[in-house]
């Protein structure tokens, strides 16, 4: 086998691998507790392995469309669409499975809406059972704004994880700016 078909199955037995880690941290997603910072992390961490996964697809199959060195026949070329038709099914059905459960809406922030309106809840009640429900109203809008505090730290943490993250990709291209400029200079000297 040419190189580049030794270096096309070595990246698609990685892009295997992160398939399987990917179900490994989905698998993990039990052992977490329902919200919460680490939650959050976890949950940003898998997405980013989907994301990079299928990056890494998108490379193996435009490696298939222009194949370099020794000619694959038509038969392993078609084996080759098939397995990263195959992970690419796989990928998707983990990023539905896991979006679909995980996608932040008003009901995984504060629950399903079960509470009956307001006129049907006042019907027969007199003065005092007014004022019982108005507190009882303003006890479940604190419990509600008390989730909704718990989200908005959970998301300051993530923004937050997300900046330094930034920080460290701007200083990574800064460097390697540099770097390019040395080298730059080096050959125009030469």
């Amino acid at each position: 086998m040419a190189s580049s078909s030794d270096s096309w199955i070595k990246e698609y037995n990685e892009a295997v691998k992160m398939v399987d880690d990917i179900n490994a941290m989905i698998s993990e997603r039990s052992s977490l507790p329902v919200s919460g910072p680490e939650t959050q992390r976890h949950a940003s961490a898998i997405r980013r392995k989907i994301t990079i996964l299928g990056t890494r697809l998108d490379g193996l199959q435009s490696l298939l469309s222009r194949p370099t060195g020794k000619p694959l026949t038509e038969k392993e070329m078609n084996r080759r669409k098939d397995m990263v038709a195959n992970l690419r099914s796989k990928v998707n059905q983990m990023a539905s499975a896991f979006n679909m459960s995980n996608f932040a809406n008003r009901d995984s922030l504060l629950g399903p809406e079960s509470k009956p309106d307001a006129m049907s809840r006042t019907v027969g009640v007199d003065n005092s059972g007014l004022v019982g429900l108005q507190r009882q109203i303003m006890k479940e809008q604190d419990e509600d704004l008390e989730k909704l505090e718990e989200t908005i730290v959970s998301t300051k943490h993530i923004a937050l994880a997300v900046n330094e993250e930034l920080d460290l990709q701007t200083r990574l291209i800064d460097d390697l700016d540099q770097h390019v400029d040395v080298s730059d200079s080096r050959l125009r000297v030469k």
